[in-house]
């Protein structure tokens, strides 16, 4: 099946960055940096601190957690199609002190589909993953899985014509990219709240999914600059 592409115009809104002292160009630029590399709140302080922005962690901190989802659904009418091969699977990070669980698609193509941060790893977190899932992006020909039987059955009940392909070594894509997550994870102190892992978490698949060419943002630059104009993009749009 051929990928389309959705190529819809950003759409302005009225500004995100009223009311703030810092410039919006400064806020993106500490909000992509912490989505893209491993660093710490405190680490990306003292970067910013090099170059003359006086900012707190904390601050750092609030930036991120607000202005994450409002570029996401700045970009949403830029994004491309998900493929029709899904390969789901669940990992585990620790949200204060608790594990959780996070349940995470990826197309064929390496676009990360969805993400979702759940308190347990059940027939009901699993449906809950599905059809916010399948609502947003329509149903796929194939679904890739281990051999969970919550994904089974849910997979059994919302994709009854889907080929449910639970083969040995066909989910490494999806295991792989969990691999990815972890890194970035790892300099953290700690997530606190389900509420605010799940805005990093799905913030870095959705640089992720820029980085690799899955939206229509940065499209004319080299890859390497694909990010920063991108954010650029949705300055405009924010």
């Amino acid at each position: 099946m051929k990928r389309t592409r959705r190529s819809s115009p950003l759409v302005q809104v009225p500004s995100a960055f009223s009311g703030f002292r810092f410039p919006p160009e400064v806020i993106l630029l500490a909000v992509r940096w912490y989505l893209r590399y491993s660093l710490s709140y405190r680490d990306l302080e003292e970067l910013l601190a090099e170059r003359g922005i006086a900012v707190d962690h904390v601050t750092l901190y609030r930036w991120v957690q607000r202005f994450t989802p409002i570029l996401m659904d700045a970009a949403r009418p830029c994004r491309h199609s998900v493929g029709d091969r899904w390969f789901v699977d669940e990992t585990y990070v620790k949200v204060n002190g608790i594990w959780r669980y996070v349940y995470r698609a990826v197309d064929q193509h390496g676009q990360v589909i969805d993400v979702y941060v759940s308190n347990r790893r059940d027939i009901s977190a699993a449906e809950w993953f599905f059809r916010t899932s399948l609502s947003a992006h329509g149903q796929p020909v194939e679904v890739v899985t281990d051999k969970a039987p919550a994904l089974a059955r849910v997979i059994d009940e919302l994709l009854p014509a889907a080929f449910h392909n639970t083969g040995q070594y066909e989910n490494n894509r999806c295991e792989a990219d969990h691999g990815r997550l972890k890194s970035r994870l790892r300099p953290m102190r700690g997530l606190k709240t389900n509420r605010t892992a799940s805005a990093v978490i799905r913030g870095h698949a959705f640089v992720q999914n820029i980085r690799r060419g899955h939206y229509e943002l940065g499209v004319d630059v080299q890859p390497e600059y694909r990010l920063a104009t991108a954010f650029d993009e949705l300055l405009l749009a924010i």
